[in-house]
């Protein structure tokens, strides 16, 4: 055996050894369950009048006992169970959460039982307490007392106090024994079940992703502001710059002439393609004047004439709007390059907290995501929002897309 295992194994003797700081826990953490756990004792042996009271209490107590017992965990056990609820949640929804059977079952039979089996080691503890020192405590009693003089240096005390000592080094072991227990039975009965975590994990998600659908947004927010106010202002300047160069300068030779003009051109097609790529990440008549200007824009750019359809009584969410913005933009992209179509029909409407986007074009069909007509891509960025994209074309036509937005995300 090396010297590393043995320190290992010397190390797990300690931690588990009698009378150890972890054992000192359990004890700790098992005495604290046992009031916890006798409110349904009291009403089982209390007065048959009391029973129903009693057990009426507890059921309606039963959030705040499963709060108590989460605080035991953690703070003797260092062991975090989630609650079912978050913690902001309403007083009536943790009290239908806390009427549970699994919160039923620990609160009313297991934790009771616990207790029981609590109460019984510490009891253990005190007796053994009790025979291990019974000639350091007896000598105390009065003179003439009973327990004072049938106490001698006799082979029944003699066993009386190994008995004591034998209480003393098993109590640990049946606090251990009876800690991890109730740490199961509180992971499994008190947390949340596989079906609330998984729930729990979908918001979770769900949130996570927002977030992440809004930063891509307010980023891409950012470096159109950047392109417009910086580059393209720039570039601006400098075929002004070009250009009057262009009218000013008479008496340069014919071969600086033509690189001016050159460079003049340059920048101006320059422009064209940073105007064009700024509108493509976020275009500004967008976030000023909403979806129904913006698409507007699409559709008088777009080759193939588009009669377009829009109904929204108000402003959607910011990134909302930029997903249909964009969707409806590559649909119309893919239309031009692939559909051979003439015309183009585009509606949008909202109804029921939804926005329903339908496209339908006279195209010759037969669009296949498959075949890599960007199909994918659109239904990717329609799902990034909790969105829906279906697809009819048959051979011939016509194509129609659907999408189906959340108006808030």
């Amino acid at each position: 055996m090396s010297i590393s295992a043995l320190r290992r194994m010397l190390a797990r003797g300690a931690e588990h050894a009698p009378w150890s700081v972890g054992a000192r826990r359990d004890v700790l953490f098992v005495a604290a369950g046992v009031p916890l756990g006798s409110p349904v004792l009291l009403a089982v042996i209390g007065p048959t009048e009391a029973i129903a009271p009693l057990l009426l209490l507890v059921v309606v107590c039963l959030d705040l006992l499963t709060t108590a017992q989460r605080s035991r965990l953690r703070a003797l056990r260092g062991v975090q169970v989630p609650g079912r609820l978050p913690a902001g949640a309403a007083w009536l929804s943790r009290l239908r959460a806390g009427l549970t059977w699994r919160q039923a079952a620990y609160h009313l039979l297991v934790g009771p039982l616990l207790a029981v089996a609590g109460a019984t080691v510490l009891l253990a503890l005190g007796v053994g307490l009790v025979m291990a020192t019974i000639y350091a405590w007896v000598f105390l009693m009065p003179p003439g007392s009973n327990l004072r003089s049938g106490v001698g240096w006799t082979t029944y005390d003699g066993f009386t106090t190994v008995g004591g000592l034998a209480l003393l080094w098993a109590v640990p072991w049946l606090a251990a024994w009876l800690a991890q227990l109730d740490e199961l039975a509180s992971r499994r009965l008190l947390g949340p079940n596989r079906t609330e975590l998984l729930e729990r994990r979908v918001e979770d998600l769900a949130e996570s992703r927002a977030g992440v659908v809004d930063a891509a947004d307010a980023e891409r927010r950012r470096i159109e502001r950047d392109l417009h106010d910086g580059a393209q202002q720039r570039l601006v300047s400098l075929a002004m710059n070009l250009g009057l160069a262009r009218r000013t300068l008479k008496d340069v030779p014919p071969e600086a002439m033509q690189v001016i003009v050159e460079a003049h051109e340059e920048a101006q097609a320059a422009i064209v393609e940073l105007r064009n790529l700024v509108r493509g990440l976020h275009p500004v008549v967008l976030e000023d004047r909403g979806l129904d200007a913006a698409l507007s824009g699409i559709a008088a750019r777009s080759p193939v004439p588009v009669r377009l359809q829009v109904d929204l009584p108000a402003r959607l969410a910011p990134t909302i709007e930029a997903v249909a913005y964009f969707t409806v933009s590559e649909a119309l992209a893919n239309v031009a390059k692939h559909s051979r179509a003439s015309r183009v029909e585009l509606s949008l409407r909202q109804s029921n907290g939804r926005l329903h986007i339908e496209l339908t074009d006279d195209g010759v069909g037969g669009a296949d995501p498959s075949r890599g007509t960007g199909l994918v891509g659109l239904r990717k960025r329609a799902a990034s929002v909790d969105g829906t994209l279906a697809m009819t074309s048959p051979v011939g036509g016509p194509t129609t897309i659907t999408v189906e937005l959340p108006c808030e995300l």
